[in-house]
């Protein structure tokens, strides 16, 4: 498969502390690519190094399958907002994006009132960015870090410090570019549940190295509201369950049956087996949320100091 952004065994060492340990991730097209772990798990150095901002001490990673040597006069189609927003506080929103547009060679004056609207600041007028909330400097961040029409844009931590209203502001934002201009986001968080509602891909990052790569959809299934079921026969249970009426359920290795459907039914369940003869030893209702599923996967261990 081909993917437009792809690491391969990447490792950064400080001293004899590894805050990557060959780390391997996979990025399609089209993604919103969630980088899941606690703060030092190793998610801004992963961010700094595949934007070019820090080198590697071993491994590749490929962008448009290219290395990096290979990037020159490809730049400008990565667009980068890590850690703080680089703006000039004495400078308005336009000028600060007019900035970044002239480094980047692009010299139409329309373009920076372009990118303003499309995170809805055309209307700071001569407002300094200085004075701009925290959320409207997150936003112009977002605008300098799209100019250029980059097909991938990397941000890390972009809602952390944020209000609700500019939580909401800049999740909105992200999903509209993925959806109407086919962007690929690569986006960073510790704020789980904020994450799982925009995310289509997680990688989840503990200690430096990765623990798992996971789709949304498949989150969701081992997320998903569910009785859990065990009883001394199992495939007994699942003639009684079929003639309840139940045809959404799943028996699972370890002998649970996983139940997705009419979850007031547990007493009913429990009653109609003992009448069968199957003994009930387990019962219960359970969902877990994305925060739940990440500390379950690392065991809640803490992370490294190396962001």
């Amino acid at each position: 498969m081909d993917y437009i952004l792809s690491t391969n065994n990447l490792t950064k060492r400080y001293g004899k502390q590894n805050a990557l340990d060959n780390v391997s991730i996979h990025i399609k097209k089209g993604d919103i690519y969630g980088l899941i772990g606690k703060n030092g798990a190793g998610k801004t150095t992963l961010l700094r190094i595949i934007s070019g901002l820090a080198d590697a001490t071993s491994g590749e990673y490929s962008v448009f399958g290219r290395n990096p040597q290979e990037m020159k006069g490809l730049q400008s189609r990565i667009g980068v907002l890590v850690e703080n927003p680089g703006i000039y506080p004495d400078m308005t929103a336009y000028q600060n994006v007019r900035t970044k547009c002239l480094a980047l060679g692009i010299r139409d004056k329309n373009v920076p009132n372009e990118l303003l609207k499309l995170v809805n600041l055309s209307y700071t007028g001569k407002k300094p960015a200085g004075k701009f909330s925290l959320g409207m400097r997150q936003r112009l961040g977002m605008a300098m870090a799209l100019a250029g029409n980059p097909d991938i844009v990397i941000l890390d931590e972009p809602i952390n410090g944020l209000d609700p209203e500019g939580i909401i502001e800049v999740r909105e934002m992200i999903i509209k570019l993925n959806h109407e201009l086919g962007i690929t986001f690569i986006i960073s968080s510790h704020i789980l549940e904020e994450l799982s509602k925009t995310a289509t891909v997680f990688g989840i990052i503990n200690n430096g190295a990765m623990v798992e790569e996971i789709t949304a959809e498949k989150l969701a299934e081992k997320c998903e509201s569910r009785i859990e079921l065990m009883t001394d026969d199992a495939a007994k249970a699942c003639t009684v369950l079929e003639e309840m009426g139940f045809t959404n359920y799943k028996v699972l290795e370890n002998g649970f049956i996983n139940i997705y459907e009419q979850l007031e039914r547990t007493g009913d369940i429990t009653m109609e087996l003992a009448l069968k003869g199957v003994r009930t030893t387990h019962i219960s209702i359970a969902n877990k949320s994305l925060e739940e599923y990440y500390v379950e996967l690392v065991g809640g261990n803490g992370g490294n100091k190396n962001a």
